[in-house]
């Protein structure tokens, strides 16, 4: 029976009502489970704090699950640092930040690379793999947008790569800009090539910054407009000097206060880092 009000036609019928609420509490149940399966992949907070003491990150996702993610492993004299951006947000990014997350395990763990560039040739190979990636125009576009750290604390450099995602290093209260190919890790727009690795002379103190652009690109402030990268570095440089725990609170007090009313667009993740130069072994 329909009855015709003000608000147009309103359905009377509770057992359609009420399966519909069983169906998204279902739905809600579900994602709540798979945000579990997906924390489960992250670096845990002591292994992070045992490989990098002085870290924060800040990980805002848009939905219960994220497309974005972040990875930190120690082999050796190395350790590994990376942040990815994958094609979408909610549930088609959460099942490739999943392979992200896995592909980046296996290649670590096996160890046959050359440099970042190498580890972001070899993910390209692995995601192509995976989604049955080759070329052809009516493919998805499916990718990764992904920034890489090696971190040699022996010879205290730093090996980087970027499929997009760039990487910050703020030095005596510069900031210093590494810029990653325009082209994502996975079938792009253009002929594939070989990814560019970076090297850096690292000094006690830096502070390294990895992120994605759901922070530049969130809509707010008293006009609407985007955030942007110039009012990011900025903010970056304002607090670089901070102890970590309140680097992040401003970072986040920031976003807040930009996006204000406005609907969160993106998954948002900000990784800050300080390297210290690794103390001799007590002989």
């Amino acid at each position: 029976m329909k009855n015709e009000g003000a608000q147009g036609p309103v359905q009377e019928d509770p057992k359609h009502y009420y399966d519909y609420l069983r169906q998204q509490r279902e739905i809600a149940e579900s994602l709540k489970y798979a945000s579990y399966i997906q924390q489960a992949l992250y670096p845990t907070e002591s292994l992070i704090a045992r490989l990098i003491p002085e870290y924060f990150i800040f990980f805002r996702p848009r939905e219960m699950v994220s497309g974005d993610f972040y990875y930190v492993s120690g082999h050796g004299d190395n350790i590994f640092i990376a942040v990815g951006d994958c094609t979408g947000h909610g549930v088609p990014g959460a099942f490739m930040s999943l392979l992200g997350i896995t592909f980046l395990n296996e290649i670590i763990s096996r160890g046959n690379f050359y440099g970042a560039a190498s580890v972001l040739n070899n993910m390209r190979e692995h995601v192509m793999k995976a989604l049955s990636q080759t070329g052809e125009e009516s493919e998805q576009k499916d990718g990764i947008d992904l920034a890489v750290c090696i971190l040699d604390i022996r010879k205290n450099k730093l090996d980087f790569a970027g499929a997009f995602n760039p990487l910050y290093m703020i030095r005596n209260n510069r900031l210093i800009e590494v810029e990653g190919d325009k082209m994502p890790v996975g079938i792009g727009a253009e002929e594939e090539k070989p990814f560019t690795g970076h090297s850096l002379d690292l000094e006690d103190n830096d502070m390294l910054y990895l992120f994605t652009d759901g922070f530049v690109d969130q809509f707010g402030g008293s006009n609407g407009k985007k955030y942007k990268y110039k009012s990011f570095r900025e903010l970056l440089i304002s607090v670089s000097e901070l102890p970590m725990q309140e680097q992040k609170n401003r970072i986040q007090g920031t976003f807040e206060a930009w996006k204000g009313n406005q609907r969160q667009l993106d998954d948002v993740l900000v990784c800050g880092f300080r390297y210290r130069f690794a103390k001799p072994a007590m002989i």
